[in-house]
């Protein structure tokens, strides 16, 4: 898939998918925001691809946003109907059962911000900006930024960070764990095509499953979570990658996983 809001392009088991509106630092309008969700489920279905990278055009923005003028024109019926193509696309991203690496290679900011928090893993440039801008606009945010940010960097920090919409530099987001790592701009690139090689190698089964429990264990009670680690757990062991990873270890080899 390819057409001029979304860019798709793949290296082996790696798809990049790139939201390509540079000249308005690709912000998020309605049409940028199905087309995202057509590309998540088109590379869901696709068995060859084991992680993908969501990133923005150009050096300015990752996502600066949604479009205001959009908003600007919004009712309450049309914003629900904007909430839940929003709030589907994060889920989508989040629960695709493969690794997303957000590299944030600039603004980051309200619909951004929501859709890089949405991904497993982020990586941000050095000069990358990350916020939920929304108040000053007299807006909330609307993508799970309200659920997501809170359970990321702590119910106070996330209040802070909406409730005056300051953005925060990558040296802060890293400190209050918002991102994951933070890189030379030069170098994002090559650090993050790394990370998602090293990925795309692990065991598919176990990957997803770890992804699985990960994403339903943290709404669950410790108890319930134990139970349904333990579950998962016993799910791995019915597959020819656990055989062949614990044959390596011991043979001192390493592992030829197939994904199944």
């Amino acid at each position: 898939m390819s057409d001029e809001r979304i860019l798709i392009s793949r290296d082996d088991a790696v798809a990049t998918v790139t939201v390509n509106r540079p000249k308005v630092l690709n912000a998020l309008d309605a049409e940028t925001v199905s087309a995202l969700a057509d590309a998540f489920r088109e590379l869901k279905a696709d068995e060859q691809v084991r992680v993908v990278v969501l990133t923005g055009a150009g050096d300015r923005a990752f996502i600066a946003g949604a479009d205001i003028r959009e908003l600007a024109t919004l009712t309450p019926r049309t914003a629900r109907a904007l909430a839940d193509t929003g709030h589907q696309l994060c889920n989508d991203i989040e629960q695709l059962g493969k690794p997303v690496i957000a590299a944030i290679n600039g603004f980051a900011l309200g619909g951004g911000c929501e859709l890089a928090m949405a991904c497993t893993i982020r990586l941000a440039a050095r000069s990358a900006k990350l916020g939920q801008p929304e108040i000053g606009l007299g807006l909330i945010p609307g993508y799970g930024g309200t659920q997501r940010l809170p359970r990321l960097v702590g119910r106070g920090i996330a209040l802070e960070l909406m409730l005056t919409g300051a953005p925060i530099d990558a040296t802060e987001a890293h400190r209050i764990g918002l991102v994951n790592r933070v890189v030379d701009d030069e170098s994002l690139a090559d650090d993050t095509a790394a990370l998602a090689n090293t990925l795309a190698k692990q065991a598919l089964v176990a990957v997803r499953l770890i992804l699985e429990a990960a994403h339903h264990g943290v709404d669950m009670s410790m108890a319930e979570a134990s139970v349904f680690e333990r579950s998962t757990f016993s799910q791995v062991f019915d597959t020819e990658d656990v055989r062949e990873g614990t044959a390596a270890f011991l043979e001192k080899r390493a592992p030829r996983f197939t994904g199944r």
